[in-house]
């Protein structure tokens, strides 16, 4: 049964990322916000923001990764909302595979598509001078805290993928998640912050896993936000997980 199951995961994903290949602008297009959002804060505001960092690009990366990934995993839940309308789901029904590697197939390859543009914006935040002595355990680290984010929001877009009733619901889903590291220490540090939004910005789950990779970049200690972010993220993706296999399953019933 896992066999058979990796084996139709396997293809499956084969098949959306040949997908993606044939139309690059996919990533193309999930990329271009973040970077102008960077140089935005970089050059126009960076010089108005105290953030205690000498270099701004540096503080601000982290946070505009989460936005990359926020950006890209929009376009799970338009995959999967036009795979449903299409009636493609009525068709891998009737063949002897796997039904959750529909998902999953799904699933990673909104991973690697998104590991894909938060390299091209590392590419381009070095270019605006991003620099970081981080050792390799600190990337593979980062690394890691990113994969568990993007599978997190991924298995939330396959919920709203399931659920929407037009296209543009399936893909708006994602606009307060693009939003939320604005509230967060990505930006500003929260103590800058007024009260009631401080309270918010502390105490969501962008702030802590911005902490965590900041300090993993600079070399620096890296303090109780690391068990934080990482609950976060598991938690987030245990229940996401959880009602996107409901849903699919009351979806083909």
């Amino acid at each position: 049964m896992t066999k058979r199951f990796l084996g139709d995961t396997a293809l499956l994903t084969g098949r959306s990322l040949r997908h993606i290949m044939r139309s690059p602008d996919t990533i193309i297009t999930t990329t271009i916000m973040p970077i102008a959002f960077m140089l935005l804060f970089v050059y126009v505001f960076g010089g108005a923001i105290s953030s205690g960092s000498d270099s701004y690009v540096d503080y601000l990366l982290p946070g505009i990764l989460l936005i990359t990934i926020a950006s890209s995993i929009s376009y799970t839940a338009f995959r999967l909302f036009m795979d449903m309308k299409s009636g493609i789901f009525e068709r891998f029904q009737s063949m002897p595979i796997a039904r959750s590697s529909v998902l999953w197939a799904h699933v990673l390859t909104s991973l690697v598509a998104s590991l894909i543009s938060v390299v091209v914006v590392v590419g381009v935040a070095l270019l605006m001078g991003f620099r970081s002595g981080a050792g390799v355990l600190a990337w593979l680290a980062v690394a890691g805290i990113l994969i568990l984010f993007t599978l997190a929001l991924t298995w939330l877009a396959v919920i709203a993928g399931l659920s929407a009733k037009t296209v543009d619901g399936a893909s708006a889903f994602s606009y307060p998640l693009i939003f939320l590291p604005f509230i967060s220490s990505a930006f500003v540090a929260t103590a800058t912050m007024p009260g009631p939004v401080r309270a918010f910005a502390e105490h969501q789950p962008v702030t802590s896993i911005v902490n965590t990779i900041r300090d993993l970049y600079a070399q620096q200690p890296v303090s109780t936000n690391i068990w934080i972010a990482l609950a976060w993220c598991v938690g987030i993706l245990i229940v996401a997980y959880a009602l996107a296999m409901a849903t699919y399953h009351r979806k083909i019933a």
